[in-house]
Formats: structure tokens, C-alpha cells, sequence
């Protein structure tokens, strides 16, 4: 049996920590020239910074607040091994302090892509399923953005880069195409079809809501589509007990990010590297600035994950709690019936 998958994860999506230094210092060990990173400082309070290729490496975006993009001279480049940082500051690079970052691999060049009603530029890597989507909001009640990806997206989240609007995002497993969150909040789902009204191979259709069509505004979107080896998107309902449920992804994740779409409850974070093992795997909050917290959440197995506790967060009882992972190995590799190993 001949099987279509992502046989080497890491070529695409790798989390690296690092410790802080007084000065100016080059995170390596990526495996490639990341396109996208997110960098949260595991020991104290300071913001997520989200850092991509597309909108330069000085740019810097928040998810645990709606603040507009800021202009930093502390993350100065992206290298063929990871990045380099400058200075003594909390955000990036303090002194004794412990670092995370989350790296993702996108087309590196760019191109405009003009198969929306807004031309966007975009970089795109159809073998993982990734794009970064740069476009100029233009006020409509409706406007078409191409993404890239050359299939529906599974996921697609956007910030309004110039004035201070909630990240919006979209999964497919909300109640609709018109269905948003918001990472920078635990708000539950709602619908509005001024914010997101449809998706399909080539675009994702956005209103009028300034948080994704600001007229004359800069915007960005992370999009994604599932790939069978490396990504899925996907969804499962709470039992509220320790013993909670498998879920079942085809591949032992190198990164979580899980929220109960239809309960106002956090964000959680989890990745494969941080310290902490099953169960007690340690994880941070990307609605929220703290700083890394250790508790015992969930399994992390060879072909997916199994809660192990009644938090809110991730096992309210009756809920729908949503997810997006990345893998560390996939189950099945191509051609061969080889699985990864839990921890």
C-alpha cells in the first residue's frame, strides 16, 4: 500500500529553546531558514512576538493582545539555520531568562497572487501546506483573498497589522464558514459574516469588519491545509474527567494548540520540547502573556494525544474543543508501516 505523507516533519516545523543573553547572539538548530517565528519567553511575563519573512524581520506582531504591528530592531534576521537576535531585552533575549520558539517553513520568495478581488502576496509551501498572506484591506462588504495553498484552507488566522483590532480566526471544524475566534481572547465562536463568509481553493472571503478588511490597512494571514504525515485540524468533544479522550491525529505532535470553540476558556499551547513529559507536559497560553506553567494535561503518543485531565481549557465536558498540530513523526511513513514512539 502506497501511502502520500510527510515522511521528516522537522524539514517544515521545528520548535528550538534557547537562553537569553546580554547581547547579540544566533539561534540555530532550526534544521532551515524559518519563514515564520514565534518566540515566548518561557521564565516571566512578556509579550508573544510573531516575527515572518513576508512583512520583515523587524515586524512584530502580539496574539496575546490586539495591538497594532510594532518596529523593533531586537530580532534582526532570518538565517539559513535559524535567527539572530540583538540586546538585553525581556521580549527575545533577556539574561537568565529561558526562551521558546516555534518555527515554520514557508515558500521563503514571494509572488502576488491575483486570484481574489484584493491581490495579495504571498509565500507559499504547497508541500506542507503553508502560506503567508500579505494583503491591503479595502472596506468592502465583501472581498475575495487569494491564499495560495491550491485547496481549501483547514485553518486561516489574521491581524490587522495598522490599527488595534482582535486577531480573527477561522477553523474548519467552527459551526460555519461564517464562524470566527479570536486568539487574543477566551470569547467562544460567534457567527458574523462581516469577518469571515466563505472559503474555497484558491481564496477565503472577508466583510467589512476592520479587523480583516480595514480599508487601506496592512493585513496579514497565516493560512493552512492538512497534510497527511505533518498537519491536522481538528476537533473533539470534552468528557470533564481525568480520563479524558483519545484523539487520534496519524502522527506523534511536535506542537498543540488547543481551544473550546463553543466555551470561553483559553488558548493552550504545548509543544514536544519544552521540559516535561507524559503527563506532565509543561505549556503557556498564547491568549496571555505568563509565563510557562507545568500541570498534568495530556498524553503525547505516537499517533496523536490523550487528555488526562478536567480543565476548562481542554476537556469541558459537552464541549467542542478545537486543535491544530504539528507532527514530530508521522504513524505511517510512506511506503512503510513504521510508527513514532511515545514519550
Amino acid at each position: 500500500m502506497a501511502y502520500t505523507t510527510i515522511d521528516n516533519p522537522g524539514l517544515f516545523f521545528n520548535t528550538v529553546l534557547y537562553a537569553g543573553s546580554n547581547s547579540s547572539q544566533s539561534v540555530t538548530g532550526v534544521g532551515f531558514q524559518p519563514d515564520w517565528v514565534w518566540i515566548k519567553n518561557r521564565s516571566s511575563t512578556p509579550d508573544h512576538k510573531l516575527h515572518d519573512r513576508v512583512r520583515g524581520s523587524n515586524k512584530s506582531i502580539t496574539t496575546n493582545n490586539n495591538a497594532t504591528e510594532q518596529t523593533y530592531t531586537y530580532f534582526t534576521s532570518f538565517d539559513s539555520d535559524g535567527f539572530t537576535l540583538e540586546g538585553n531585552v525581556s521580549d527575545y533575549n533577556q539574561n537568565s531568562s529561558n526562551f521558546v520558539s516555534w518555527n515554520w517553513l514557508a515558500g521563503g520568495s514571494t509572488s502576488s497572487n491575483g486570484d481574489g478581488s484584493i491581490t495579495s502576496t504571498v509565500s507559499v509551501n504547497s508541500t506542507s501546506g503553508f502560506s503567508i498572506v500579505s494583503y491591503v484591506g479595502g472596506g468592502a462588504s465583501s472581498a475575495t483573498v487569494g491564499h495560495g495553498l491550491g485547496a481549501t484552507p483547514a485553518m486561516i488566522i489574521v491581524k490587522n497589522r495598522s490599527i488595534t483590532e482582535e486577531w480573527r480566526v477561522w477553523h474548519q471544524d467552527l459551526s460555519g464558514s461564517t464562524y470566527k475566534l479570536s486568539l487574543n481572547s477566551t470569547g467562544a465562536e460567534d457567527s458574523s459574516a462581516t469577518v469571515f463568509n466563505g472559503q474555497s481553493s484558491t481564496t477565503f472571503t472577508v466583510g467589512s469588519d476592520p479587523s480583516v478588511s480595514g480599508s487601506g490597512n496592512n493585513i496579514i494571514a497565516y493560512c493552512f491545509k492538512e497534510v497527511k504525515g505533518y498537519s491536522k485540524f481538528g476537533s473533539y468533544t470534552g468528557n470533564g474527567n481525568a480520563d479524558g479522550p483519545f484523539i487520534y491525529t496519524g502522527f506523534r505532535p511536535a506542537f498543540l494548540i488547543i481551544k473550546p470553540s463553543s466555551k470561553v476558556e483559553e488558548w493552550t499551547l504545548l509543544d514536544n520540547k519544552r521540559l516535561g513529559y507524559n503527563i506532565d507536559n509543561n505549556y503557556v497560553y498564547p491568549n496571555q502573556n505568563y509565563a510557562e506553567m507545568t500541570a498534568d494535561r495530556l498524553d503525547i503518543l505516537s499517533n496523536g494525544f490523550k487528555l488526562r485531565s478536567a480543565t476548562g481549557e481542554l476537556n469541558t465536558s459537552s464541549a467542542t474543543m478545537i486543535y491544530m498540530a504539528f507532527a514530530e513523526h508521522p504513524f505511517v511513513t510512506e511506503g512503510t508501516k513504521a510508527a513514532g514512539t511515545a514519550r
